[in-house]
């Protein structure tokens, strides 16, 4: 249907799923942060009336999240009002009180504006007060050296990764047009989405009582066994961290060549990485465990598109043994790739992730129940699908007007997660790994040589 915003207002409960993301955020896990690099200052009234038409195109991102206290319940609330995002603005000096003096010269004013809004909780104390508080928030920082960064920060219950990389591709043209007064001209939009649950095909994610108590149970006496990082720090606070793994082109090409001539993803080739790295040099057998996040929409029904915005992706836990031999990086990266194939191939994306979402939060309400209480669930998370955003498809003339120098997309996991989420993207080109962890229990200089080494790997591995 065609309006300038929604007819009524409308609201839902939350699926299981999006109940989960609601229940981790509070802990640090499911903060999600878009950030833009500018190299030009950015019109904030343009801004936020780019943003305004996108929460008319798409409901969910003007909706709030309502808490009931009586059932222990969140619901999602949308309003038919003009959307009343207001984007924040923080000039040169306040700025700079976010930013650390001395810190580590690898980590620049816009890597520390993404870390702190990755550990920006707006959602962490919705159960104690009697007001909604909105899925979206946005701000503009003004940097050092003539740069400025836009953030935004999302709810994961709301903003999924191929949300997050939609919005992209809508927003940045909507931030060109001129500003418009009154409503602004119609704009195509649909009701408040459904939650995944919903949409599941008859049958696909219906287990047997026994069978689904014997999965859980065979999920936790799994988990208990799987080998961790070094945990560096257990016992203080924790934030999220980021680290990045960027090849060049031609080393980017190289490992692509290797995933077509066997057929894989390029998860299964970022999986063996990982655990190669993670295995080292240790010469007996170690058992690892992966998660791999998919995104279901075209598995619904009906089907969805990437421009249906909100949590459409379930994980599929498979665990890897790694010996003390001398595996390449392809060997490893095609059991990786057949074990998640197989997993799929058994519906376990939709079957298993009720089973899923209450060991996450089994995890979340007694820590101890996972190695030295750091609610850590796996060794590394992968995306089972690249995020591909080349300039020459038409973006590129945008980019270049409005002085975009730098993207980077992710979520925290600093609560219940992997010691790893890694969130890839290849840009003109040139594969960008956005490596998300938890601080101190792992410490950057670990997690900078963790991704060196896997980084070496996969520019070793492209070579044969």
């Amino acid at each position: 249907m065609s309006c300038d915003v929604v007819d009524a207002a409308m609201g839902r409960p939350v699926g299981g799923s999006e109940y989960t993301w609601c229940r981790a955020v509070p802990g640090g896990t499911g903060i999600a942060v878009l950030a833009f690099l500018l190299s030009k200052p950015p019109l904030l009234s343009r801004l936020q009336t780019a943003l305004h038409k996108l929460q008319n195109t798409h409901p969910i991102l003007n909706s709030t999240l309502h808490f009931n206290p009586n059932a222990s319940s969140f619901s999602f609330l949308t309003s038919p009002a003009t959307p009343s995002l207001v984007v924040q603005s923080f000039d040169l000096s306040a700025t700079s009180t976010l930013l650390v003096s001395g810190h580590d010269s690898a980590v620049s004013p816009f890597h520390q504006i993404l870390e702190h809004h990755l550990n920006h909780d707006s959602w962490g104390h919705l159960h104690l007060s009697h007001t909604n508080v909105p899925v979206l928030f946005a701000s503009i920082y003004e940097l050092p050296d003539e740069t400025w960064a836009v953030v935004l920060r999302l709810h994961v219950a709301a903003c999924d990764r191929t949300t997050a990389a939609s919005l992209l591709r809508e927003l940045l043209p909507l931030t060109m047009e001129e500003d418009e007064g009154g409503e602004g001209r119609k704009k195509e939009c649909s009701e408040l989405s459904m939650a995944i649950e919903e949409l599941m095909p008859s049958g696909e994610g219906k287990k047997g009582v026994w069978a689904r108590g014997m999965d859980i149970l065979a999920y936790s006496l799994n988990s208990v066994r799987l080998t961790n990082l070094k945990f560096e720090d257990t016992k203080s606070r924790r934030r999220s961290q980021v680290v990045r793994l960027q090849l060049n082109k031609n080393e980017t090409d190289r490992v692509l060549a290797g995933c077509r001539k066997r057929g894989i993803k390029l998860c299964g080739a970022l999986t063996a990485a990982g655990l190669m790295a993670a295995h080292g040099g240790k010469k007996s057998g170690k058992k690892y465990g992966v998660v791999t996040l998919i995104d279901c929409r075209s598995n619904l029904h009906p089907p969805l598109s990437s421009r249906d915005f909100g949590f459409y992706h379930s994980a599929i836990l498979n665990t890897h043994e790694m010996e003390g031999g001398e595996d390449s990086l392809w060997d490893v990266a095609e059991r990786a790739y057949e074990a998640l194939s197989n997993s799929k191939k058994s519906n376990k994306h939709l079957s298993d992730m009720a089973d899923l979402n209450l060991l996450m939060r089994k995890a979340m309400d007694n820590p101890g129940l996972t190695s030295s209480s750091s609610l850590r669930t796996s060794i590394m998370s992968v995306f089972e699908d690249t995020v591909i955003d080349n300039v020459d498809d038409g973006g590129g003339e945008m980019q270049r007007e409005v002085g975009l120098e730098d993207f980077v997309g992710c979520a925290s996991v600093h609560g219940v997660g992997p010691s790893i989420a890694m969130f890839d993207t290849i840009r003109n080109g040139h594969l960008d790994c956005v490596s998300v962890y938890p601080s101190p229990l792992h410490s950057r200089q670990q997690m900078q040589q963790f991704v060196a080494s896997m980084k070496a790997i996969l520019i070793h591995g492209g070579q044969l």
